[in-house]
């Protein structure tokens, strides 16, 4: 078994799919890339059991084989070559491993292919196609509200919701909440499924690349096809929350301000709050909005004062700053819209402007109880 392929071709086509390998894995096998030649296409897989990705790229071969290698050697030395062919030999043992380059040899041992975890296989799969900036961007949106409760997995994911009116993705920890919606876009089949976190963020790096994805999905399975990259995985299993429930639809208390501005002050603000609440306070009244933190055991406190236009009821509501800070951080709008209906219930985050046709952001977050 043998073929020659570009070094910096074959660093980044494993640096996509690197990712997926623990650093700690119940097979040792799934310590290897596996290699899958037939003849000049190359198809190499990386995968951890929950999640599988491969990525197939050109090679000069006349040969076919299946054998692993040990990932974390071979990208190690891949990074270290300047662009130039590579040559592979893998002796017919599948024993050991020799790369030839222009500076020498080096050789490395590997492991029989067929031992390697095949793909699971997708029966009567529904499918969709989004384009990949759409999907980018809904991942982008929504999983940092995703939740680290083990006893909730349900809450780990990102929930994908599809209909034929529109596809909706759903994040939430049970403390902030974002829905993310595309009116633009529609799926056949109504469909919903909970994406693991680990897929989703090797999908955020890599879909960049391409123009559509191709989903399909069935009750355990979903699987992401793009330019040249196969990503399977498995899907979380469990009823995901009515989310529909907790967003209050009664907001008559209004602020309009710059995104910016309230990002800033409320950074600042919040190192001078309480290192276990992180708590800030919102005082809205006329057309300000004052913004303040305080830390008793040690006698820390600041305040700021922004102009913004208000219509509602003078309040005082109390926040989380951290996630008020994740949530300004993640959207892209000039002004941020929040809606409010009383201080002990759900403040609604929305962008004011520059958001896409068939685009519909709607961010969550509960309050904190005041100290009085």
């Amino acid at each position: 078994m043998k073929f020659i392929v570009s070094s910096t071709r074959l660093l980044k086509e494993l640096q996509i799919i690197g990712g997926i390998i623990q650093t700690t894995n119940t097979l040792p096998i799934l310590d290897n890339f596996l290699f899958d030649l037939n003849e000049n296409e190359l198809t190499v897989s990386a995968s951890d059991l929950e999640t599988t990705m491969s990525v197939t790229l050109e090679v000069v071969s006349d040969s076919k084989g299946l054998v692993a290698i040990p990932a974390r050697i071979l990208l190690d030395t891949l990074k270290t070559f300047p662009e130039q062919p590579l040559t592979f030999v893998i002796d017919d043992k599948l024993t050991g491993v020799e790369v030839s380059s222009d500076y020498g040899k080096y050789a490395l041992a590997c492991l029989d292919g067929s031992e390697f975890p095949q793909f699971p296989e997708l029966k009567d799969a529904s499918s969709v196609t989004i384009p990949a900036d759409s999907l980018a961007v809904a991942i982008q949106k929504t999983l940092f509200a995703t939740g680290n409760d083990e006893l909730r997995p349900v809450m780990s994911g990102v929930f994908f919701q599809f209909s034929s009116e529109n596809l909706t993705f759903v994040a939430t920890d049970a403390h902030k909440l974002v829905r993310y919606k595309r009116t633009d876009l529609q799926s056949e089949n109504t469909a919903e499924f909970i994406m693991p976190k680990k897929p989703l963020n090797l999908l955020r790096q890599s879909v960049v690349v391409a123009d559509n994805v191709e989903v399909s999905f069935n009750n355990t399975n979903a699987c992401f096809v793009y330019e040249n990259v196969v990503l399977n995985c498995r899907l979380i299993d469990g009823r995901y929350p009515n989310y529909d429930a907790v967003i209050p639809k009664e907001n008559p208390n209004v602020l309009l301000i710059d995104r910016a501005s309230l990002l800033s002050s409320i950074k600042r603000v919040s190192i001078f709050s309480n290192k276990t609440t992180h708590q800030i306070r919102l005082k809205l009244a006329g057309k300000e909005v004052n913004i303040s933190a305080e830390d008793l055991d040690f006698s820390n406190k600041a305040h700021e004062r922004l102009a913004c236009d208000y219509e509602g009821e003078d309040m005082e509501i109390g926040f989380n700053s951290r996630f008020i800070i994740e949530m300004l951080n993640n959207l892209s709008s000039d002004n941020v819209r929040m809606e409010l209906s009383a201080p002990n219930k759900a403040g609604l985050l929305i962008p004011a402007d520059n958001v896409d046709d068939g685009e519909d952001v709607l961010m969550l977050v509960m309050p904190v109880m005041l100290n009085s």
